[in-house]
């Protein structure tokens, strides 16, 4: 019985690798390892279907080194052992190691120490973020090499070649131009999604049938979304998805709604338009805010399908409402400083005050001198955090009570305070 396509159309060496330029091509990373017969470890990240596993097989193929594949997944600990005992056999081992972010920390306790010493090298394949998903001890040890969605034009070339390839189809089909190109453009740069539409294809007619566009759109009607809600690809559809909202462009922002719902990450979505409405939209319009959280609760409350009518109606609103960061870059200056400024709380302000007459403890009952007290801490006096924007009619109406609010005069003797108040 004959191996799936994709599985047969998989280059054995570095040289047949399709795209990925930066890693592969002429002034690729590996090409350059290859050229200094140099194996380093290194971990290879983006979507599914890009090719990561098929560049660590094909490296260890070209540089003539013995290669062993794990999947962290499914191997357990006796797995890597064993793989330890057949690397001892071999003067240089590679160990392709699928979903490497999913290796737990009893595998890489074995791991680490043989990476030290460099008997063993690991080329680790993720569709993860690793600067998020892989543990700092075995990130540090490993060159970082992104890997990225093919374009139709590069997996065009591949079809072509699994057309006539003796280990693709041999030339037993014949497919038109707009038929192969139908198939790349609806890939998402996945080429192993490609083959297999392709074979799907070739077996769907018969041999003396051209293979047409028509053909194509009859077996495969819906294009593949690379990247899952754990991918790559879902965490930078998130960033654009927000960065649309901010940019008050609605049409990209409903746009990329549509990719994550695909993606099924219903949680996901609800927790980044909550974080979105409060950070970007603020005090520009709380109710705006106010409407996402109720919108956000309807959606999670009936599910997929219908969730999409709520999250569609609270990113409209949101992209198209006027906007303001006052309050989240305010709090991102205030926890500068206060890695910056180990400073004390003042007394008065202190839940309870030691060794304090009571002419210089807070007034609690007098809520007419409270905006005359200094609350800042000493040597942060002057800091101003907050910068107000004109943007909304609640936005306005702040502002004009902060000017108000920051043109008295504060003070930290609480005692001079209450005595002039005591003189008027």
């Amino acid at each position: 019985m004959k191996k799936p396509l994709a599985y047969r159309m998989r280059p054995k060496t570095l040289d047949k690798v399709i795209g990925q330029t930066n890693v592969v091509g002429k002034n690729g990373f590996l090409t350059h390892c290859l050229e200094n017969n140099t194996v380093v470890n290194c971990i290879l990240f983006g979507p599914p279907g890009v090719g990561k596993t098929t560049i660590g097989e094909a490296f260890a193929n070209s540089i003539n080194v013995h290669a062993i594949r794990l999947n962290a997944t499914t191997s357990n600990k006796q797995d890597l052992l064993n793989a330890f005992k057949e690397a001892a056999l071999y003067e240089d081992t590679i160990l392709i190691i699928d979903e490497i972010h999913r290796l737990n920390k009893d595998k890489q306790d074995l791991l680490l120490p043989r990476l030290e010493d460099g008997s063993i090298y690991i080329i680790g394949a993720t569709t993860a973020n690793p600067l998020l998903s892989i543990n700092p001890s075995i990130r540090s040890r490993c060159h970082l090499l992104e890997v990225s969605p093919l374009t139709p034009k590069e997996i065009l070339s591949g079809l072509k070649e699994a057309v006539i390839s003796p280990n693709g189809l041999n030339s037993t089909r014949t497919f038109s131009e707009d038929a192969l190109k139908v198939i790349a453009k609806s890939a998402g740069g996945d080429i192993r999604y490609a083959y297999n539409i392709l074979e799907a294809a070739s077996l769907s007619f018969a041999k003396t049938h051209k293979i047409t566009d028509s053909d194509i759109l009859s077996i495969s009607s819906i294009p593949n979304y690379y990247g899952d809600k754990d991918g790559n690809d879902h965490y930078n559809s998130v960033s654009a998805f927000q960065k649309s909202i901010r940019g008050s462009q609605v049409n990209a922002a409903i746009y990329y709604l549509a990719r994550l719902c695909a993606s099924g990450d219903l949680e996901g979505i609800i927790r980044r338009l909550l974080i979105t409405a409060y950070e970007d939209i603020g005090l520009a319009n709380p109710q705006a805010v106010n409407r996402t959280v109720n919108a956000c609760n309807v959606a999670r409350e009936v599910g997929f399908p219908e969730a999409i009518i709520p999250l569609a109606f609270t990113v409209a609103d949101l992209a198209l409402s006027p906007k303001s960061r006052a309050s989240t870059d305010a709090i991102h200056r205030a926890m500068k400083d206060v890695g910056k400024y180990p400073v004390e709380v003042r007394d008065y302000l202190k839940l309870t005050p030691v060794n304090r007459l009571e002419e210089d403890k807070y007034p609690y009952d007098r809520p007419d001198l409270w905006k005359y007290i200094q609350y800042l801490p000493e040597g942060l006096e002057a800091k101003k955090y907050f910068n107000l924007g004109t943007e909304g009619n609640y936005q306005k109406s702040l502002q004009i009570n902060y000017d108000r609010l920051e043109k008295i005069v504060r003070t930290t003797s609480l005692r001079l305070l209450k005595k002039k108040d005591q003189l008027k």
